[in-house]
C-alpha cells in the first residue's frame, strides 16, 4: 500500500487534462490521470486536509477518502445525531487505480473514526450516496468528465486563479468580504456565519440537485452531501422521500408513514441503524408514554394524537396492527396498558421486559418502540448540575427539535435581533405531538385550544404563572417509579428573537414567525405544583443562571 500525500494546486492541473502529473507521480503510470485532476480539484477548492488516498497497486484500487466538514453543527445537536463535530466525516469512495471511472462503480463508505459504534447518519448518508454515485455512473466517464472540465477555462484569469466562483464555492475560507445591500461598506463575515448563511438559503429546498461535474466528480460527490446532510432529517431514511406526516422540519431521521417502509423498516430491518434512537433513559421513555397516554384519553384525541401509530403485527408481518387508516382508538389504549403495567421490572434485562409485556399484550411491546423511534426531537434528562434550581422541580429535561438548517437561520436571526428566554406552557395531552410536529403556530386551525386574544403566533411569557396557566392538568397512571403522580403540569423554556416581530402585550408575547422560537428546556411537576410562579425571565439573575446552565452558548 502507498500513501500519497503530494498534489499539484489546480490551476496547474487544468493545463494537463490528458496526461499523468509531473513530479513523482510520473513514477506511476498505472494511475489514470483523471483521478488526480480529480483530487487536486478537491485540494484547491477546500483545502490541503480535504482529501487523502491510499493506492492498492496489486490489486488496481485505490481508496479515496472525502473529509466533510461538520463544524457548523451545534454541540446539543451533534449529540442527538451521534456525530463529533470536531471531526470531518469521511466518505471512503474505492475506485480502480487504472480505469477510474472507466472501472467498476466505486464502493462507497462513510464514518467518523471516533464514532465506532452505532453512527446513524453514516448509515442513511451511505444509502444517498452509494444510490446518486449509481445513478451518475450511467452516463460517466474519464472522456465525458474531461469534456466537462474544458468547460470551466473560461472561469480562469490569465494568473491561472478561478474568478468569482471559487470564493462562493469553497464555503470553508477563513474570512469573506460581502457587501451590504444598499451599503457602500462591506462587512466580514466569518466560517460559522458563511455556513450558517449557507444552509439557511433557499439552496436547501434543492437539496437533491445534482451538483456540477466542472470540478470534477469527486468535488460533486462533496457538494451533494453538503447538501443533504443539513437536511436528512426531512427524508424517510427508507424509501430517501419527503415526509408526508410533519408539518415542520425536526431534529432526528425517522421512517415515514408511507406502509412500504413502515413494513421494510420493521420486519426486514432496512436502515433500522439510521433511525436507532439514542439510548434513552428509563425517565424519558415513561415520559413519552405518559404523553402518548394523555393525548389517547384527550377528548381531542382525533385531533392530537398525531401521528397516529405504524405498527406491524407481530403474528402476521404482512399487514398494519395499527394503521393511521384504519385508526382504533380502544386497541391502543389496550396496548398502552400493555406497557404501564410492567413498571415493576423496569430495572431488569431488556429481553425479560418485552417477554412480560408480550404475555400482556402482543402489541405493547411493538408500540412502545414507535413510541421511543417516533419522537423526532433530542430529550434527555439533566444532570443535577446543569438543572434550573429556581424551576424548583427533579424532573428537568434538555429538549431540542429544531434540525440543523433551522438553528442556524436562528442563529442568523439573533446575531441581527438579539434574543432571550420565554416560557411557553401547554396541557401535556399536547406535547405528544409536538415533540414530533414541532412548535407550530395552530392559531386559528383545528389545534388552537385556548382564543388567540392578540393574533396569530406562538403564544410566550416571561412570567413563569401565566405559562403554568395554560399547562393543565392530567390524570396519568405512572409507568415507572420516576414520575408518581397522577397529575402532572408540563412547561418549556423557549429562547425567542427579539425582532419588531415579536408582539408583546404586557407579560403575554406572541412570535408570529415559528423559525424564531426555540425549545431549550421542559419541566414536569407532579401533584399539580407548578414551581416557582413569580420567575421572571427579564431577571438578570435568572438569565444569567440559564446562560450558565446551557454553557453560555445564547450570548
Amino acid at each position: 500500500m502507498i500513501v500519497i500525500n503530494g498534489h499539484e494546486t489546480y490551476h496547474k492541473l487544468k493545463m494537463t487534462l490528458s496526461v499523468p502529473l509531473q513530479g513523482h507521480y510520473a513514477t506511476d503510470l498505472s494511475r489514470h490521470p483523471q483521478l488526480d485532476i480529480d483530487v487536486g480539484a478537491v485540494r484547491d477548492i477546500y483545502s490541503e486536509s480535504a482529501v487523502s488516498i491510499r493506492v492498492y497497486e496489486t490489486i488496481d484500487d485505490v481508496d479515496i477518502d472525502l473529509h466533510i466538514n461538520v463544524s457548523f453543527l451545534d454541540e446539543e445537536v451533534a449529540s442527538a445525531w451521534k456525530v463529533t463535530r470536531t471531526e470531518p466525516i469521511i466518505l471512503r469512495l474505492r475506485f480502480s487505480l487504472s480505469q477510474y471511472l472507466d472501472g467498476p462503480e466505486p464502493t462507497v463508505e462513510v464514518f467518523q473514526p471516533t464514532c465506532k459504534d452505532g453512527f446513524c447518519l453514516g448509515v442513511q448518508l451511505k444509502r444517498i450516496l452509494s444510490t446518486f454515485i449509481s445513478n451518475q455512473w450511467k452516463h460517466l466517464s474519464n472522456e465525458f468528465l474531461n469534456a466537462q472540465q474544458r468547460k470551466r477555462h473560461s472561469w480562469f484569469k490569465a494568473g491561472g486563479t478561478i474568478k468569482k466562483f471559487r470564493a462562493g464555492l469553497s464555503i470553508f475560507s477563513p474570512i469573506t468580504n460581502v457587501a451590504v445591500p444598499g451599503s457602500r461598506s462591506t462587512m466580514h463575515i466569518t466560517t460559522r456565519q458563511l455556513i450558517q448563511l449557507f444552509f439557511s438559503s433557499q439552496a436547501l429546498i434543492h437539496c437533491k440537485s445534482i451538483p456540477t461535474l466542472e470540478y470534477g466528480f469527486l468535488v460533486q460527490v462533496m457538494k451533494y452531501s453538503e447538501q443533504r446532510i443539513p437536511t436528512l432529517k426531512d427524508y424517510c431514511v427508507v424509501c430517501d422521500e419527503q415526509h408526508v406526516f410533519q408539518n415542520g422540519s425536526m431534529l432526528k431521521p425517522a421512517v415515514c408513514t408511507r406502509e412500504l417502509c413502515v413494513f421494510s423498516f420493521n420486519t426486514l430491518g432496512v436502515m433500522s441503524g439510521a433511525a436507532e434512537d439514542v439510548a434513552t433513559g428509563a425517565e424519558v421513555v415513561d415520559l413519552l408514554v405518559a404523553m402518548c397516554r394523555a393525548a389517547l384519553e384527550s377528548a381531542r384525541k382525533s385531533i392530537i394524537f398525531d401521528p397516529y401509530p405504524s405498527v406491524v403485527d407481530p403474528h402476521d408481518p404482512k399487514s398494519l396492527a395499527f394503521n393511521p387508516k384504519k385508526k382504533s382508538y380502544e386497541r391502543l389504549q389496550r396496548a398502552l396498558d400493555g406497557i404501564t403495567s410492567i413498571r415493576e421490572i423496569t430495572q431488569g434485562p431488556y429481553f425479560e421486559i418485552t417477554k412480560q409485556m408480550d404475555k400482556l399484550d402482543p402489541l405493547a411491546h411493538p408500540l412502545l418502540q414507535w413510541i421511543i423511534s417516533s419522537n423526532r426531537s433530542h430529550i434527555v434528562k439533566l444532570p443535577s448540575s446543569r438543572q434550573l434550581k429556581f424551576m424548583h422541580t427533579s424532573h428537568q429535561f434538555l429538549l431540542l427539535s429544531s434540525p440543523p438548517a433551522k438553528e442556524a437561520r436562528f442563529h442568523t436571526a439573533r446575531k441581527l435581533h438579539g434574543s432571550t428566554f420565554a416560557f411557553h406552557g401547554s396541557h401535556i395531552e399536547n406535547w405528544h405531538s409536538i415533540l414530533r410536529n414541532g412548535l407550530v403556530n395552530t392559531s386559528y386551525t383545528k389545534l388552537q385550544l385556548h382564543r388567540a386574544a392578540y393574533g396569530k403566533g406562538i403564544y410566550l411569557s416571561p412570567i413563569s404563572s401565566i405559562s403554568f396557566g395554560y399547562s393543565g392538568k392530567n390524570r396519568y397512571l405512572p409507568s415507572s417509579m420516576f414520575l408518581q403522580s397522577r397529575n402532572l403540569n408540563c412547561v418549556a423554556l423557549c429562547e425567542v428573537i427579539t425582532s419588531n416581530d415579536l408582539q408583546k402585550h404586557g407579560n403575554i408575547w406572541v412570535c408570529p414567525i415559528s423559525d424564531h422560537v426555540c425549545t431549550r428546556f421542559f419541566f414536569v411537576y407532579e401533584d399539580g405544583q407548578v414551581g416557582d410562579a413569580n420567575i421572571n425571565t427579564q431577571d438578570v439573575r435568572i438569565q444569567k443562571e440559564i446562560l450558565r446552565v446551557i454553557g453560555g452558548q445564547s450570548t
